[in-house]
């Protein structure tokens, strides 16, 4: 609904070219032009005071539309069952559509369909020193996660390069845990001189611990309750679960293969 305001503007240009009958008059002390004058004047004699309000401007018909009904749903939907902003939308519906759309029409949807934004409510934190090793090899953090019933990975990550290595257990056991540090001492392309892990059984078994000395590496666990010093290896765990593991089958057969591709 138009502001009255401009409504009773354009009516006093109507009732001052009544009175004058000149148009160029009108024009020059309102500063309006003469289609625009033409225009108000038209809808006042065929409508009233009710032809002064003004007309939507969208169109009628969108032959360009981008986004229909199907694949607006798609879009919600990743939005609400998965809590995916624009620009991860935009790469699933790649992956799992071949519909490239940009991130502006995602958000134009977002918006008409009145879905609310994210809200990620970070704790406050003192300022945090970032640091990390000058040398390959320095540090490397290592750790377990749970990704199902029966399912876990471990993972170790250099501290100076971010290189990876991944693998997957039925069990968090001491002997896995040496199936896993033999399988990162062949893969990474550097001598490993100190691991770096939380305080998990799995890591202080006395096998563990003999392999290690035996092999000239030393053993860092850090603080109990401080997983932030290990935080690059739990960032790199938590995107797997987030990015990996949620969308791809976990019970398949070729879970491994899609893991070993991944890490490339």
């Amino acid at each position: 609904m138009d502001n009255q305001l401009k409504i009773n503007n354009r009516l006093k240009w109507i009732q001052l070219y009544e009175k004058t009958q000149n148009a160029g008059l009108v024009c020059l002390r309102c500063g309006i032009s003469r289609p625009t004058l033409r225009k108000w004047l038209k809808r006042y004699k065929e409508q009233g005071e009710q032809g002064l309000k003004a007309h939507s401007r969208k169109p009628r018909f969108s032959p360009a539309l981008k986004v229909f009904g199907d694949l607006e749903e798609k879009i919600i939907s990743l939005r609400k069952e998965r809590k995916l902003g624009a620009r991860r939308i935009q790469n699933e519906l790649i992956r799992l559509y071949s519909i490239n759309i940009s991130l502006a029409t995602i958000h134009k949807v977002l918006h008409r369909n009145a879905v609310k934004p994210l809200s990620r409510k970070l704790p406050f934190r003192k300022a945090v020193k970032r640091y990390q090793k000058e040398v390959p090899g320095e540090r490397i953090q290592m750790d377990v996660c749970k990704i199902a019933p029966g399912l876990y990975q471990y993972t170790a990550i250099d501290d100076c390069t971010r290189y990876r290595v991944l693998a997957l257990y039925n069990r968090k056991t001491a002997a896995n845990t040496i199936k896993f540090l033999e399988k990162g001492i062949e893969e990474m392309p550097f001598a490993i001189q100190r691991i770096q892990t939380d305080r998990g059984k799995e890591f202080f078994a006395y096998k563990v611990q003999e392999l290690l000395i035996e092999w000239a590496i030393k053993f860092r666990p850090v603080k109990p309750a401080s997983p932030h010093l290990n935080g690059k290896v739990e960032r790199s765990q938590q995107t797997d679960l987030q990015e990996f593991y949620s969308v791809v089958d976990i019970k398949g057969r070729d879970l491994e293969d899609q893991l070993q591709q991944k890490q490339k």
